[in-house]
């Protein structure tokens, strides 16, 4: 089962190139900062953008690094199933340790077409699967009556949900006859809320750049250190806040390149974000402490 923090990994840039060793560099800072798990390749990581080969790269980049150390979960979602499938499997032969599959995207399929699509990888592919719905993005939502009739497939072992309806990991929890089916989020800024209605954890882009605050949360939570979960809570606010000013991941991978990852830099169609929100990135990131 995957439980707690688990890093949406940015993919660290220069002059346009991966940035190998200021990847491999995050990643340290990750797994000594107590993170439970990395993804690797999803949106923050710019999956999209990548060749094949770059793709390659990234994801056997991280394995290797994490060395067994903390889980690897690779994004392989696409609006094509053949690619899906394809990718789950490359993931699979690199060593990743799950894959995150967002709902197909510009298609628009119904739930039927959804819970087909996911079904088709799951008996292709020998790798837990991770379900990722992200509507705002996609332009489909996974009904929780889906995802409760995917739960039941074997490796179908939890769900990244990056909505803003709090119900929704309580009505998940309900409807999951697994038991220990995995229920994340996928915003940062409602963690504790999506917690106390029967989340497991989060997938976080904030996690890039204050690790070992986002930890120290999910640590209260178990401990039920109340007074110290609404202190970070209420410190981490404009942090969660600034890294959706514009469009994920460009905020995140300016915020990081103030922290000497990449050179914050991302690729077309997005680019990098304006003077205005560069201030208000540096001046959250005061406010945590993170830059002097």
């Amino acid at each position: 089962m995957f439980k707690g923090l688990y890093t949406a990994l940015i993919t660290p840039f220069d002059n346009g190139q991966i940035d190998a060793e200021a990847f491999c560099r995050l990643i340290e800072h990750q797994i000594s900062s107590g993170v439970s798990g990395l993804v690797v390749c999803g949106t923050t990581g710019e999956s999209a953008v990548m060749t094949a080969k770059e793709y390659k790269q990234v994801i056997e980049l991280c394995v290797k690094t994490a060395a067994g150390r903390v889980p690897v979960i690779a994004g392989t979602g696409s609006n094509n199933t053949g690619k899906v499938i394809e990718n789950t499997q490359v993931a699979k032969e690199l060593g990743a340790d799950a894959a995150l599959i967002v709902t197909p995207y510009y298609n628009k399929p119904t739930q039927q077409g959804l819970f087909e699509h996911y079904s088709a990888v799951h008996d292709a592919c020998d790798l837990p699967i991770i379900l990722y719905n992200v509507p705002g993005r996609t332009g489909v939502n996974l009904a929780v009556e889906t995802i409760a009739r995917l739960a039941r497939l074997p490796r179908i072992v939890g769900v990244k949900d990056a909505v803003s309806d709090l119900m929704r990991p309580l009505k998940i929890r309900v409807a999951v006859e697994k038991k220990d089916f995995s229920v994340l989020s996928g915003e940062d800024a409602t963690i504790v809320a999506f917690l106390a209605h029967g989340g497991d954890g989060c997938i976080s882009v904030t996690a890039n750049i204050a690790p070992s605050l986002c930890v120290a949360l999910h640590q209260a939570w178990r401990e039920k250190n109340w007074a110290e979960i609404e202190r970070l809570r209420d410190l981490m606010w404009p942090l969660h806040e600034v890294m959706f000013i514009e469009t994920n991941p460009c905020p995140v991978k300016y915020a990081a390149s103030l922290l000497g990852y990449g050179d914050g830099s991302v690729r077309l169609p997005l680019c990098e974000i304006s003077d205005q929100s560069k201030e208000k990135v540096q001046a959250a990131l005061r406010s945590a402490g993170l830059i002097g």
